[in-house]
């Protein structure tokens, strides 16, 4: 796996509401409601790292959740961290009937 070029990380972030770049990594920092809707994130997106094993940087306070993508084999930003981002923003989109 390489990783991705500037362009390619820019035109996925598009798609990623209020993603950015960090040098060699991709951020974004979760508020919830509270302490529970945190740690219930955090569950739900491990599951899915664990499945890519592609595990994400993150830290937890009550109910703020600060995560960074990046993959360390490569030193760069490659699809694994899009791809955990886009089931990140997808956990936190309300559920429709």
């Amino acid at each position: 796996m390489s990783s991705l070029s500037d362009k390619q990380v820019d035109l996925q972030l598009e798609d990623l509401p209020g993603w950015q770049r960090d040098g060699n990594a991709i951020v974004k920092t979760y508020h919830f409601s509270d302490f529970i809707e945190a740690m219930s994130f955090m569950n739900q997106a491990a599951f899915y790292a664990e499945a890519l094993e592609h595990h994400p940087e993150w830290r937890n306070t009550y109910n703020v959740v600060e995560v960074r993508l990046t993959t360390d084999d490569t030193g760069g930003i490659t699809s694994h961290d899009i791809r955990l981002a886009k089931r990140m923003e997808y956990i936190i989109q309300p559920k429709r009937l």
